[in-house]
């Protein structure tokens, strides 16, 4: 269960620490006094999608945690996560947008929290009321209900494949004009290509080939070592050098050094010179050439510009037109055998979708007679409910449609839900509805974002009984407007907010007995409490 939610600069609550007990928790508070900033806080905390625009005003951050107790650890198992005695989930929500999770004190993602967070706590909105209207939904709920999962993701499988089938077959069925141009194209392009003889690394290759032939005989002039009738080369200079020394090399060691160095220099350049003048002598720096590379470069370009960014691309181009010319020219014999193949695709895919329909009429009896059982519970006796089924094409979600019947009233034929259904009756089905899908998955903590919209009177009284009865099983959390629900609670927190230095608090309080007479009193009769209003208070809690 829930023992303790931790909130911080959570809209208008600065902080707060909420206690929760086994059995039956109501909260109640003025309109605005940030009950439902306690559901969001659950929400985020619980690994649900949030906004930055929750933090308090001036905080640049948020943080939310809860303390869950009795949690069995296979529970997290399969996300690797395990707790001792007590599970922490935290969650951070920073300004800029990131989010820090945690359960206890290791780092977690998003998507684990949710996973983790939704075994453990089922909130029921305001708005799954109105998800009951779309009648995408019911197909939803029953295989929920049903536990159909498994036969649905083999159905899916074979479908898969059917209709993967399909798709090439619709590829392969062209008229036969539209197979000429296309063959005519494709033979057009291959040839292109093939004329081309492309080969991977050229065009790196013949670039590297024009800039040498644009500037080889520059730089070959340049490096010049040798001289020519005009100039000194560098060797006749260190010739000179070392002629100049030579009177002279053995009057000193010094001059003798210099000397010896002038030589290695001079048998060093000498071999360079010799090393340039046979390269230059080996190249060729033909016009002519250059022309050709210039031309092979230009040819690449063109083919670039219809068939792929570089020649890998290009060759891979022409791989898939010869494959696909192959195909076109096969397609007779390719379609034969994808027909054959499409017709045991979907005799399988058929099998597996009429083995799911049993399994989902067999799981609406159930669902009928439990909902049936649980809207009596709530008032709701001479209410019919049925779920009916038509045949459809073979889809994604198999060969049923799905929709959620009732007649309010008797004598009344069955209809569609969102035809007829008031707000109050959509509120005690869907609580009937949760109440059922709950028995399913067994979550240890239910909670009640004001599930008495609509109702009053008797409804609201048998509303809370049945939350009442649901809280002997599994935690209940309820937020309500109603004296009835509230007064029914085996636990009751009062949420108020107030105002200090020009800034909205929000505050949560455990109410005693005299705290709750006073609170189901205000409730019944506005902030004017009367005497006969606390007593009608005291009577209901004493009941209650």
């Amino acid at each position: 269960m829930l023992e303790l939610l931790h909130i911080e600069n959570i809209a208008i609550i600065d902080r707060a620490d909420i206690t929760f007990e086994p059995g039956f928790n109501a909260l109640t508070g003025e309109t605005g006094a940030g009950k439902s900033i306690v559901i969001d806080s659950l929400s985020a905390v619980l690994g649900q999608r949030t906004s930055r625009d929750l933090i308090r005003t001036g905080a640049d951050k948020a943080y939310v945690s809860a303390c869950f107790t009795g949690i069995p650890p296979e529970v997290g198992e399969d996300l690797g996560i395990t707790w001792d005695e007590e599970l922490l989930l935290q969650r951070e929500i920073h300004a800029d947008g990131k989010n820090v999770c945690r359960v206890g004190s290791r780092p977690v993602t998003v998507t684990q929290l949710r996973t983790l967070g939704s075994r453990l706590l089922n909130i029921h909105g305001q708005h799954d009321g109105q998800q009951l209207l779309d009648e995408e939904q019911h197909l939803l709920y029953l295989d929920s209900f049903g536990r159909t999962e498994p036969l649905l993701t083999t159905y899916r499988e074979k479908y898969a494949k059917l209709t993967d089938i399909r798709r090439q077959m619709h590829a392969l069925q062209m008229d036969e004009a539209e197979k000429a141009r296309r063959m005519d194209t494709l033979r057009y392009q291959i040839q292109e290509l093939q004329r081309a003889k492309l080969r991977p690394g050229e065009e790196e290759e013949l670039t590297s080939r024009r800039n040498l032939l644009r500037n080889g005989e520059k730089f070959m002039s340049a490096v010049c070592l040798s001289g020519d009738d005009s100039t000194s080369g560098a060797l006749a200079l260190l010739r000179q050098a070392q002629s100049a020394l030579e009177p002279i090399r053995r009057l000193d060691d010094s001059f003798e050094e210099l000397y010896q160095r002038l030589e290695a220099v001079y048998s060093e350049v000498y071999d360079l010179a010799y090393t340039v003048q046979d390269k230059r002598d080996a190249f060729d720096f033909s016009p002519q050439e250059l022309d050709e590379v210039e031309g092979r470069l230009d040819q690449l370009y063109r083919l670039k510009k219809k068939y792929g960014p570089d020649v890998e691309s290009m060759l891979a181009y022409l791989d898939r037109s010869t494959k696909e010319l192959d195909a076109i020219e096969d397609a007779g014999d390719t379609l034969l055998h994808l027909q054959q193949l499409e017709k045991k695709a979907l005799s399988a895919a058929q099998s597996a979708a009429e083995e799911l329909s049993k399994a989902r009429h067999q799981a609406a009896e159930r669902l009928e007679e439990q909902i049936l059982t649980e809207l009596r519970q709530l008032d709701m006796g001479r209410i019919r409910f049925a779920i009916d089924f038509q045949p459809q094409p073979l889809s994604e979600s198999g060969m049923d449609a799905v929709r959620f019947l009732m007649s309010a009233n008797v004598g009344e034929e069955l209809r569609p839900i969102q035809k007829i259904a008031s707000g109050g009756e959509l509120a005690r089905i869907m609580l009937a509805m949760k109440n059922v899908l709950s028995e399913q998955d067994r979550v240890g903590t239910m909670v009640f974002d004001e599930v008495d919209t609509g109702i009053s009177g008797a409804a609201a009284n048998k509303v809370g009984q049945k939350l009442k009865q649901v809280s002997q099983n599994r935690q209940v959390l309820c937020i309500t407007h109603l004296a009835q629900m509230a007064a029914l609670a085996d636990h009751h927190l009062l949420i108020e907010k107030h105002v200090e230095e020009e800034r909205t608090f929000t505050q949560v309080q455990e109410l005693d007995f005299d705290g709750r007479k006073r609170e189901v009193a205000r409730i019944i009769g506005g902030d004017q409490i009367t005497d006969l209003q606390l007593k009608m208070a005291e009577e209901m809690l004493r009941k209650g």
